[in-house]
């Protein structure tokens, strides 16, 4: 079984001969959560789609928006964890870093979109497509097989984990220099390509999995696989409270954003979200709203929402409590949401059938998809001709726009094509667009 005391870790990736040291007040775990503030990976999230095409007049949820809302559920889950399984269960660990798992896991909640894209699940499915339906398909007999497994399931959660830990150009070694407990906090999956699931998801690309062994045997997370079977870990306990984080902050603000869209009916939105308390309570809660002279619908809708991320909250810390020696012992099955009371359940699967049927698509949503992915694809295939052909004249043209920082220069294929994925897996949506239209003749500076 796996050690709270050696899970939560504040040395930091890239400087462990300076662990002893200490620059200021702040725990390290706070430090992690300034520099991924001020990060400029960060800040480019304001500019990526989280479900709905970017805002005109009514400003619904960004991913810099999104990450920000699930670090705020998430510090919420982490110190009630802590403080429940410290006076319940484990009062040795009172004083110790364990107290501080919910600064961990909000940080770690800030990072967990860093990876994605831009244009969200399509821009994943365009670099993943153009290795295997596009003419990218020719560099399969040209890369290793482990290669060809990372670029054709390319994923932004270990896209994220390369991010964070990486040796970019110029870059200091451990990347952005995290704390070992922040950084497997983002690992959802922690296996290689070659190990993915059905979805296609995974936790770090080869180029980083020596990184993660490191930080796994080091913090006591065992593996799963045998000798001989792709890499396959188990999940630092802290992934389940980013996880539910995430989950139920996507699953409700999308509806919210949809009401404000007029995609969904007050009374549709409304009714899913009461759904997820008692007769008594959904009294309660509408007796509140007429007393505090709520009359306008948004504001209802977000009281509504209010109260179903509190309920939610509570009934993941309480899961996560029952089911603790099985989430530390590495068989626990599924995420938090999975396990919750029923009538909760019942509830949230009701709110994902109609997202998928009426938001996810919906015609801005598809619109947004589909030229997202027109746009990727494009830029994929001039990407990776020019470092295919590095010596053509146009090819020396697209690799002079590469900030300095991504290898594509490099004398081996793989490298290059990392660094063109690094490329353009980093850009906003807005500078992708702008490169696209630039690259096809549609734009010029002067015009």
């Amino acid at each position: 079984m796996m050690e709270w005391q050696k899970l939560i870790s504040n040395k930091r990736l890239g400087q462990e001969h300076r662990h002893v040291e200490r620059h200021d007040d702040r725990t390290e775990f706070k430090r992690d959560y300034d520099r991924l503030v001020f990060s400029a990976p960060f800040r480019r999230l304001q500019n990526k789609t989280q479900v709905f095409p970017l805002p005109g007049s009514v400003f619904v949820h960004n991913r810099l928006t999104h990450s920000l809302e699930v670090a705020s559920v998430g510090m919420s889950l982490g110190n009630d964890v802590s403080q429940r399984i410290i006076s319940e269960r484990r009062p040795e660990l009172r004083g110790t870093l364990f107290e501080e798992i919910g600064q961990i896991v909000s940080t770690a909640c800030l990072a967990h979109d860093l990876g994605n894209p831009p244009f969200g699940h399509s821009g994943e499915k365009a670099i993943q497509t153009f290795f295997t339906e596009g003419k990218g398909n020719v560099l399969k007999t040209a890369v290793s097989s482990v290669f060809w497994d990372d670029i054709t399931h390319f994923e932004g959660n270990a896209n994220a984990f390369r991010l964070l830990t990486h040796q970019f150009k110029g870059r200091r070694p451990g990347g952005f220099v995290m704390t070992y407990s922040t950084i497997a906090s983002i690992v959802k999956y922690p296996y290689a390509s070659s190990a993915a699931s059905k979805k296609g998801k995974f936790g770090f690309f080869q180029s980083e999995q020596d990184t993660y062994c490191r930080l796994a045997d080091e913090m006591g997370i065992f593996c799963k696989s045998a000798p001989g079977e792709p890499l396959r870990y188990a999940r630092h306990p802290l992934v389940y409270l980013v996880e539910a984080a995430d989950d139920i902050c996507y699953e409700i603000m999308d509806l919210e954003d949809a009401h404000k869209l007029k995609i969904l009916s007050f009374e549709t939105v409304s009714r899913l979200f009461l759904d997820f308390f008692d007769e008594d309570i959904q009294q309660s809660i509408l007796k509140r709203i007429k007393d505090e002279q709520l009359t306008d619908e948004n504001e209802q809708i977000v009281y509504l929402r209010a109260c179903v991320i509190g309920k939610l909250e509570n009934e993941c810390v309480n899961t996560f409590l029952q089911h603790e020696e099985e989430i530390l012992s590495g068989t626990f099955e599924g995420s938090l949401i999975d396990h919750i009371s029923a009538k909760q359940h019942k509830a949230y699967k009701r709110c994902a059938e109609i997202s998928v049927t009426y938001i996810y698509k919906s015609r801005p949503v598809l619109d947004v998809e589909l030229s997202g992915y027109k746009i990727m694809d494009t830029l994929m295939e001039q990407m990776v001709e020019a470092v295919m052909h590095p010596d053509r004249y146009y090819s020396q043209q697209l690799i002079g726009r590469v900030s300095s920082q991504y290898d594509i220069d490099a004398p081996d294929l793989e490298t290059r094509l990392m660094a063109v994925i690094d490329y353009i897996s980093g850009m906003t949506d807005v500078y992708a667009l702008d490169v696209y239209q630039k690259i096809n003749g549609i734009s010029l500076p002067i015009i």
